[in-house]
């Protein structure tokens, strides 16, 4: 007989009566009915129900010990009486008679419950996140995580993609965050990156002439933590194409992102590959107020400004004739909500940090509010007509700037979804963002600057970086959303030198920048550097959105906390003196704030 185990714990059925097998596992519960006691011993694998009674020499050996104790249990398999099967375990048909124990580790009192998963406070979860990852959900996640990541790999295979590994240790690169930086002992004074991305290498492999790569990749990035981003690091199904347009890389990667999502979706519905729609920027954030929309929302965000260019009601003509837009958001249905509904609609609005969010009540046919008063009924009729809304709809205005009123009525798009329960929970709704803007102006430094990828083909090529005004540039970049979460983001590469300089001098690097930042690609490209392009998808956010988990650190193995902390294992640290001495280092400490002590 094995030296632990005959059988895992999900193993056992009717078809095992009467023999006589060996377990291992934790003790997930004890349960003591006066001289029998009932153990559901519990591996990676499920739960076994043990018994042991008075004539178990295991009995007085279980009772002593705690939940999460490691025993391995000698016992002959027994048929559970009709009442007492529990279907909705697969070895609920049987229990174990428990003959002989052998305690391989007793546990300690615990710190944190496992059995039940209840709520308990996210710093003791991470400090011993040895036992979060016993309890049921979080494991099931990560086994959920482990397959996602195994099917990615099958489905890139098949499609003609060869997985390389890209350096850990390499330069910075101007990804949009902060390096982690890495001194090194040999090179005195000088510093490796952690990659922010395999951005560089990937580009550099299609030089090579590779054609199709991918890796699930570690990615390093200090910034600060947020609810669809971990502190530190994470990972990306990171891929590259040559002789590709972005048509072509939509509809390679179409397959693979649906065909893993419909591999877990456990009945959902996922928009089928060949069928995502593609939505150009400057659509998404008039219509949904974000280049991340979440689809499975009905309500679309109209620009009613034209109606309020003459009006009576003064704020939304002024702002108007000032220059700003007004949005209109749809809310459906709401003749039976109370005004109160709406005044909390404001409230929140100026909770978020907005002016406020104006509103049209309507109640079988019977306008209300005071927009709907100043800029008269007739006028309301024509606005409800456009958006097609009927004598018991609501609607909700945005005003300000475009940028402002796009952000709020975006918020506000969302949060109208979820108050009137309009958002279908059992959806996987995925489209392409296309067409984004090249450049934008930085208000903080008063310059034009990159909006997203600076390594991106700008469309129009050198004819439009010469001739058009860069905030007039579309890229040909895209990000891949799903749920009102951005999974992917990816564009066709600028593979040409010059056109690549000149991107550059746009936004105030000269030739000789270029060079020194980015010489390993840019002198790649001098020596034949074929058309290509690509993406990278967050494996962290698929996984997410597949086990409905509300935050990352719920699918991912050992997390930092929010102010990436490693509370596990202590990290950061400080390092011995004899560390720094070796890396040439010395720690500056920062300036003390006022009115600490000196």
């Amino acid at each position: 007989m094995h030296a632990y185990r005959t059988h895992n714990c999900a193993q056992l059925s009717a078809e095992n009566v009467g023999e006589t097998v060996r377990l291992s596992g934790w003790i997930h519960r004890k349960r003591d009915h006066g001289g029998v006691l009932f153990i559901d011993l519990r591996d990676h694998y499920g739960i076994t129900q043990i018994v042991a009674d008075e004539d178990s020499s295991a009995l007085p050996v279980l009772e002593k010990l705690r939940v999460e104790s490691v025993v391995t249990i000698d016992g002959t398999v027994k048929a559970r009486t009709p009442e007492t099967v529990n279907k909705d375990l697969p070895t609920g048909a049987i229990e174990v008679f428990a003959r002989e124990i052998t305690v391989q580790s007793a546990a300690e009192e615990l710190p944190m419950p496992v059995a039940g998963e209840q709520e308990y406070p996210e710093d003791i979860r991470l400090k011993y996140r040895f036992l979060d990852l016993r309890r049921e959900t979080l494991h099931k996640n990560i086994m959920t995580r482990v397959a996602v990541v195994s099917d990615m790999r099958q489905r890139m295979a098949a499609a003609g993609f060869n997985e390389f590994s890209t350096p850990i240790l390499t330069a910075s690169s101007p990804e949009g965050a902060r390096d982690f930086l890495v001194p090194s002992r040999i090179h005195a004074g000088k510093f490796y990156a952690l990659p922010q991305a395999p951005q560089q290498y990937k580009q550099l492999l299609m030089v090579a002439g590779f054609d199709r790569y991918f890796q699930i990749a570690p990615c390093f990035r200090d910034e600060d933590p947020r609810a669809d981003r971990l502190p530190g690091e994470f990972y990306q199904l990171d891929l590259e194409m040559s002789f590709v347009t972005q048509e072509e890389v939509w509809d390679t990667m179409e397959p693979v992102i649906a065909g893993t999502f419909e591999a877990f979706a456990n009945g959902k519905h996922v928009t089928a590959a060949g069928s995502f729609p593609r939505i150009p920027h400057a659509e998404a954030m008039l219509k949904y107020g974000s280049d991340k929309p979440d689809l499975r929302n009905p309500l679309i965000i109209t620009d009613v400004s034209d109606h309020f260019t003459q009006s009576g009601f003064g704020l939304f003509e002024k702002i108007v004739g000032t220059g700003g837009v007004v949005r209109a958001i749809p809310a459906p249905g709401t003749h039976e909500k109370s005004r109160k509904f709406f005044d909390d609609m404001n409230d929140w609005a100026r909770k978020e940090g907005f002016a406020g969010l104006g509103y049209v009540t309507r109640k079988g046919g019977e306008f209300g509010g005071p927009i709907a008063k100043n800029h008269g009924p007739d006028n309301m009729q024509k606005i409800y007509d456009e958006l097609g809304l009927g004598e018991n709809d609501g609607l909700f205005f945005a005003a300000g700037k475009a940028a402002d009123a796009a952000k709020l009525a975006g918020a506000a798009r969302i949060r109208v979804g979820e108050q009137l329960d309009l958002i279908d929970q059992d959806r996987f709704e995925l489209a392409w963002i296309i067409d984004f803007p090249f450049y934008e102006y930085d208000e903080d430094e008063k310059k034009v600057d990159f909006s997203h990828n600076p390594f991106s083909m700008p469309q129009g090529g050198m004819d439009a970086l010469e001739n058009q005004d860069p905030l007039t540039i579309n890229a040909y970049q895209y990000d891949l959303v799903c749920n009102g979460y951005e999974i992917a983001s990816g564009s066709i590469r600028n593979h040409k030198p010059e056109t690549m300089v000149k991107a550059f001098e746009i936004v105030g690097m000269s030739k000789a920048d270029v060079e020194e930042q980015f010489g390993g690609m840019y002198r790649a490209f001098q020596y034949g550097a074929p058309p290509h392009g690509g993406m990278a998808a967050g494996v962290d956010r698929i996984v997410m959105l597949i086990c409905g988990a509300q935050n990352l650190r719920e699918i991912t193995l050992f997390p930092m906390n929010q102010k990436a902390e490693d509370l596990l294992m202590g990290a950061p640290s400080v390092p011995e003196l004899k560390q720094l001495r070796e890396l040439h280092l010395r720690v500056v400490e920062p300036p003390k704030k006022e009115g600490e002590g000196a």
